[in-house]
């Protein structure tokens, strides 16, 4: 494809291009159905294709910011403004000291942190154990990583949705922690600019049509979770997430 010529994607495989959409497709299923995942959950499968987190992060921050937009414009009633103020304000000191080690770490050492953070959140999702705060001293511990994970790679949502749930019933707490992404990722994005990171908005544009795919797909799946039917849904992510977060570390080490 002409578009691919000069870039990165121009020396990939059909097969690899392939991975590369369905992996982008998946992404949007999770960020829609869960209310988070779409970069926890989709990063380690793009790191087996490049080995690079700078490659993809800017694509990802894109299509997060489009499609939380999309999804929490017209449901804003269900925002706790209160809560997100109190959020944001305390993941900002650990987001921005996440940034300064994702401009500053290897590619090396920060696929090997996205691969360790995953394989931890898959074997949890296995073994049906969730990520649960039941303290203010556990709140602060989870923010303070769940901010800096995220800051580095965006794969810090499981942490920060789980002080969330002590706080929030379900039908606000994915579209109040919608607007926390959306916030996370103007501050990631400002600080790709700034530091003269390619933002690779050819990937974004040719993944896009994957990632509504899967948005869609995953709206339906959000109405069944809430109906109860999450546990068998995130067993079988779990041991796929262990299972390509393990390869990807062994790969890595």
């Amino acid at each position: 494809m002409a578009i691919l010529e000069g870039t990165v994607w121009a020396t990939l495989a059909p097969w690899q291009l392939a991975a590369l959409a369905l992996a982008f497709l998946w992404s949007g299923f999770v960020r829609s159905g869960l209310g988070f995942g779409g970069a926890a959950l989709t990063l380690p499968l793009l790191l087996l294709v490049i080995d690079d987190p700078l490659v993809f992060l800017p694509a990802i921050g894109c299509q997060l910011l489009v499609f939380s937009l999309l999804t929490v414009a017209t449901r804003l009633e269900n925002v706790d403004w209160r809560y997100l103020r109190t959020l944001t304000l305390a993941l900002a000191l650990p987001v921005a000291a996440g940034l300064v080690g994702l401009l500053n770490l290897s590619p090396t050492l920060l696929s090997a942190l996205v691969y360790t953070v995953t394989l931890v959140y898959g074997l949890m999702y296995l073994l049906d154990r969730g990520i649960v705060s039941n303290s203010r001293v556990s709140d602060v511990m989870l923010i303070a990583l769940g901010g800096y994970v995220s800051g580095v790679s965006l794969t810090g949502a499981p942490l920060i949705v789980a002080v969330g749930a002590r706080r929030l019933p379900p039908p606000r707490l994915r579209d109040t922690l919608f607007v926390v992404w959306i916030v996370l990722v103007l501050a990631k994005l400002g600080t790709f600019v700034a530091a003269g990171v390619d933002l690779q908005w050819r990937l974004f544009a040719l993944t896009l049509p994957f990632v509504a795919l899967g948005h869609v797909l995953g709206l339906r799946l959000h109405t069944r979770l809430v109906a109860g039917g999450a546990r068998g849904f995130r067993r079988l992510v779990g041991a796929g997430l262990t299972a390509v977060s393990s390869v990807g570390l062994l790969a890595v080490l």
